[in-house]
């Protein structure tokens, strides 16, 4: 990484530090090590005197995080104690999240809202209770392939960084050589960062400045309006620390390269296209007239040369390959993210992960919630004169019974189209990709199933099994060639599909064909007929709602095969040559 770079991340670290609750928060892609640990301590180093680092594991309680009933101080009293949830006791500092590329969506949802009110809200227990939480949060993305910080925290964060390819020498190197400007010498600067939530003058962002930075974002393709206000506040800030009243352009220009840059999905010279064309020049006689009313379209005014300035900025300091990234694989930006193990999430009595306590009663596969039983319980002590320590009246109301989630187990069921001349080939990768995926199935808990359509029939050659020995002798002897019953395959896709989903599974179908019916449902023949019958029987499918995929075998991309997936909802994916491990690959990808 070039100096200039890396000083601009140093400044970000400072930026944040100084205002951490409204710049909103980091997100620092790097694995954990010494160059990270660095970068946490330059943050670190900058808060202001007494401002709180707190961890926050991702497994933790709603109790813990957002504060609730003090069990052991309400039962010793007899009254309702409320205790400090770990968003409170961070108030005006930084809470610092490992390997957030796995936080749950409901923690993520919580933490978002904080971030936006700035308060927490506590109503359980009988309790309500409002306590300012102005935090900064710092996301640590350590994930690889499909793994992504959940997206509504991405967008409340000003700064994202890359730390991946610093050497620690370097980052050393330059911090030690920045450090009189890092450390903000400016007495005024240091007592601003002391009082944050003090009301005092701020310096003065012009509309022209806020102009040049919102036309930017819209050059760099960036759609949230997040992105806008944090790169003003940056801005603000930036001018702030340098001691001036006013925003200048180079702060905004600043603002720019740190929170608009990393957040950019083209290059602004794609927006050209978008521009609208040039109108028609007026008629000879009248281009006096018009040259005297307004000035020459050449001449550059001094807002569009503003907006030029800053948007250079921002395009030099667009990480490399972010958008050879983005273009290469378009559904990166909107993927969910996933711990690495398929299968949908189900209700469970006794095992899986914490999903919650309800109100009921103990038996069967439902477990006692002996803590959140006492803490129903503990608020009415003195009512129920249960004066004694070792005396707890506990009624049947006050019963909680804890809730789990797990993983159901997923079952891919390949559709392989055993028709024609090709069909050696197909088989052949099928064949393949069930092997590749079955050597997965002890980790992933997995099974897999084939179902091969030609002639006039669909046959479950593979039932849903774990077993590669029964696999191999299963595909063997499967011989290829007759008509295309794509309809039939559909019908036999949706009855193996219900009586896996009836079992508590979750069945993905990945279909490998080219699209192109020519066998009714009836067993009769017609290219014409049989295209509506496999349409007809494709919208059935897209009502089960079940995952698809559909790999396009043909030498070219198939329309029909296309328009096939379209009517299933399915992911299309045109591989006229795919290996075995191309499509295990892309099956794994789907079934997260």
């Amino acid at each position: 990484m070039n100096e200039d770079a890396l000083r601009d991340l140093l400044i970000a670290a400072v930026l944040f530090a100084r205002q951490p609750s409204r710049l909103g928060g980091m997100v620092i892609r790097a694995r954990p090590g010494p160059v990270r640990e660095h970068y946490l301590g330059i943050i670190r180093q900058h808060l202001a005197q007494g401002s709180a680092w707190r961890r926050l594991p991702l497994n933790i309680e709603d109790d813990r995080l957002l504060g609730g009933l003090d069990l052991a101080s309400t039962l010793a009293l007899g009254r309702p104690v409320l205790s400090r949830g770990l968003l409170t006791e961070a108030d005006g500092g930084v809470i610092a999240v490992s390997m957030a590329e796995r936080m749950p969506v409901a923690l993520a949802a919580r933490l978002a809202a904080v971030m936006d009110q700035g308060v927490v809200q506590l109503a359980r227990d009988g309790l309500t209770n409002e306590t300012p939480a102005r935090i900064g949060i710092i996301l640590l993305d350590e994930g690889v392939d499909d793994e992504h910080v959940p997206a509504e925290l991405v967008d409340r964060c000003a700064f994202h960084v890359l730390l991946d390819d610093i050497p620690l020498a370097q980052i050393q190197s330059l911090t030690t050589m920045l450090d009189g400007a890092l450390s903000g010498a400016d007495e005024t600067a240091a007592v601003a960062v002391t009082d944050r939530f003090a009301d005092r003058s701020m310096p003065v962002l012009s509309g022209e400045l806020m102009h040049a930075m919102c036309a930017t974002s819209v050059s760099l393709g960036i759609g949230s309006v997040r992105a806008d206000l944090l790169a003003c506040r940056c801005a603000i800030e930036a001018a702030d620390w340098a001691g001036r009243s006013h925003v200048e352009a180079d702060d905004v220009t600043l603002a720019a390269r740190l929170v608009l840059a990393p957040r950019a999905t083209r290059w602004p010279d794609m927006s050209d296209a978008e521009a609208p064309e040039p109108e028609t020049p007026p008629p000879p006689e009248q281009a006096d007239d018009h040259a005297s009313e307004s000035p020459s379209n050449d001449v550059q005014s001094p807002a569009d040369a503003l907006d030029d300035v800053v948007l250079e900025a921002a395009k030099s300091a667009i990480p490399s390959g972010l958008l050879a990234m983005l273009l290469s694989d378009p559904l990166s930006r909107n993927r969910v993210s996933s711990s690495g193990r398929s299968g949908a999430w189900k209700k469970s009595g006794q095992r899986g992960r914490p999903a919650g306590v309800r109100s009921g009663i103990p038996g069967g596969r439902v477990r006692l919630s002996l803590i959140d039983t006492l803490r129903a319980a503990a608020p009415w002590q003195r009512l129920r004169g249960a004066h004694a320590a070792s005396r707890i009246a506990v009624r049947v109301d006050d019963l909680r019974v804890r809730r789990f989630k797990e993983r159901s187990e997923t079952t891919t069921i390949f559709l392989v189209d055993a028709s024609g001349s090709s069909a050696v080939h197909r088989l052949a990768e099928a064949k393949g990709a069930v092997e590749l995926l079955l050597a997965d199935c002890y980790v992933r808990r997995d099974q897999v199933a084939v179902i091969a359509f030609r002639g006039r029939q669909a046959e479950v050659i593979l039932p849903p099994t774990r077993s590669l020995v029964r696999a191999k002798k299963s595909l063997a002897g499967l011989p290829g060639g007759g008509g295309t019953p794509l309809a039939l395959a559909m019908d036999a896709a949706v009855a193996l599909g219900t009586t896996v989903a009836q079992r508590g599974g979750t069945p993905v179908v990945v279909v490998l064909t080219d699209g192109r019916a020519n066998v009714a449902r009836d067993g009769q023949g017609g290219r014409e007929r049989a295209q509506a019958d496999a349409s007809d029987a494709a919208r059935q499918f897209a009502c089960m709602g079940f995952a698809a995929m559909v790999i396009d075998t043909s030498p070219q991309p198939s329309p029909a095969a296309r328009s096939l997936a379209e009517h299933m909802r399915a992911r299309y994916m045109p591989l006229p040559h795919a290996g075995a491990e191309q499509v295990s690959a892309a099956v794994r990808v789907m079934a997260r």
